[in-house]
C-alpha cells in the first residue's frame, strides 16, 4: 500500500528514491541497444518485481538472478518464460524449489558436484559456467566440454555456456575495457565450440555496448545506476538517490542519519548533491556541505553501488523527478530480498 507522502521531502528517512523519468530513460536505451532476448536482465541489481515487469515490458523477458529466493519471486509474479540462477548452488531444497517452479529455469553449474546437485534437484536444463578472468565461479575453459559430457550424461540439457568478465566491466579507461572484454570472451567462446549450445551468456552494464560476442548480456545496474558505472560515460542517468534527514551540525561539518547500515560502500562513498560525503559510520553519513544546513534538512546521495545498497532497503519510492519537492507517485517493495 503507498503511504501518502506529498513529496520526496516528507519521506521517513532513510529511504531510496527512484526518479520515474530516468528509470523510463534506461529502460527506453537498453530495450533500443539490446532488444529482446540480446538482453537477461539481472535481477540481483534490484530485487523488485516491479521493476522486472517494467524491463518485460520492454521486451525483456528472460532474466537472471543470483539466488534461488529472487527466481521463486520472479515465477511467483508471473515473470516465467526464462529464468536462469547464474550461480552456483548445492543447496538440495533449494534447486528441489526451482525445479518445482511452474516456470523454465536453467542453473549454472562449473563442477561434477553442482552438476550431481542439480540433476538430483529434479532441474532440466544448465549453462556450463567458465572462468574467464574474475578469480570467483567458474570452470577452466580446457575442462568445459568434460563437464559438458558429465551433465548430458546426468540427464541434463545443456543450452550453451555462460561466463563474467566482472573484473573488466568497471575499467575506467574504455580501450582497456574493450580490449580485455575480448580477451575474456575469447576464452568463453573457446569453451562454447566445444561444449555447444545455442547461448552464450555474458557481460554487464559496464561491457553491454561492446561485448559483441556474447549473445545475451546480464546487466542490470543499467536500470538505476550507480556513481561507479556513472563514471564510465555510458548513457544511462541517475536514477536512485537516497533522502537523509540532517540530525548533527558543527562549524566543519554535518551529519545524517543514513550510513553503513543503508549504502553499500565496496565501490566507494555516497555521492552527496550539494556538499562532500567525508565519511560513513553505521548510522551516520558526516559531510562538508557546500552552503549552510541545520538540524531537520533534507539531503540526497548518489549510492556507488546500487545492488547491496538496494538489499539492505525494504522499499523503493517512485518520484516525479529528481528533486526533494518532487512529487511521490508510487512504492515498490524490494520483494527479492533473502537468498
Amino acid at each position: 500500500m503507498l503511504v501518502r507522502m506529498t513529496v520526496v521531502a516528507d519521506l521517513p528517512t532513510p529511504a531510496l528514491v527512484v526518479a520515474a523519468g530516468a528509470f523510463e530513460r534506461n529502460l527506453a536505451t537498453m530495450a533500443a541497444a539490446r532488444p529482446g532476448p540480446a538482453l537477461r536482465p539481472h535481477v540481483k541489481a534490484h530485487k523488485c518485481t516491479a521493476i522486472a515487469r517494467r524491463q518485460a515490458e520492454h521486451g525483456h523477458q528472460t532474466f537472471c538472478a543470483a539466488t534461488p529466493r529472487e527466481l521463486v519471486g520472479l515465477a511467483a509474479a508471473g515473470l516465467t518464460a526464462d529464468l536462469l540462477l547464474a550461480n552456483e548452488s548445492l543447496d538440495a531444497d533449494r534447486l528441489r524449489t526451482l525445479a518445482d517452479l511452474d516456470a523454465r529455469v536453467t542453473v549454472a553449474v562449473d563442477s561434477d558436484a553442482t552438476i550431481t546437485a542439480a540433476a538430483r534437484a529434479g532441474l532440466r536444463e544448465v549453462l556450463v559456467d567458465v572462468n574467464v578472468g574474475l578469480p570467483r565461479c567458474g570452470c577452466a575453459p580446457s575442462d568445459a566440454g568434460r563437464l559438458a559430457d558429465a551433465a548430458r550424461a546426468a540427464g541434463l540439457t545443456v543450452r550453451g555456456v555462460m561466463g563474467y568478465e566482472g573484473h573488466v566491466v568497471g575499467l575506467a579507461d574504455a580501450d582497456e575495457r574493450r580490449e580485455k572484454c575480448a580477451q575474456s570472451m575469447e576464452r568463453l567462446l573457446a569453451a562454447h565450440a566445444i561444449v555447444g549450445g545455442d547461448i552464450v551468456s555474458a557481460g554487464g552494464t559496464g561491457t553491454y555496448a561492446i561485448n559483441t560476442w556474447a549473445n545475451e548480456i546480464q546487466a542490470g545496474s543499467y536500470v538505476l545506476m550507480d556513481t561507479a558505472y556513472g563514471a564510465l560515460g555510458l548513457p544511462f542517468v541517475p536514477a536512485l538517490r537516497l533522502v537523509a534527514t540532517v540530525v548533527s551540525v558543527s562549524a566543519k561539518f554535518a551529519v545524517a542519519d543514513a550510513g553503513l547500515k543503508s549504502f553499500g560502500m565496496d565501490h566507494g562513498n555516497p555521492l552527496l548533491e550539494g556538499g562532500e560525503t567525508l565519511f560513513c559510520s553505521d548510522e551516520h553519513v558526516t559531510f562538508r556541505p557546500e552552503g549552510s544546513v541545520a538540524p531537520g534538512d533534507r539531503v540526497l546521495l548518489q549510492p556507488a553501488h546500487i545492488d547491496p545498497t538496494i538489499a539492505y532497503h525494504e522499499r523503493l519510492w517512485v518520484a516525479d523527478g529528481a528533486g526533494l519537492d518532487a512529487p511521490i507517485i508510487d512504492e515498490w517493495a524490494v520483494d527479492l530480498r533473502g537468498w
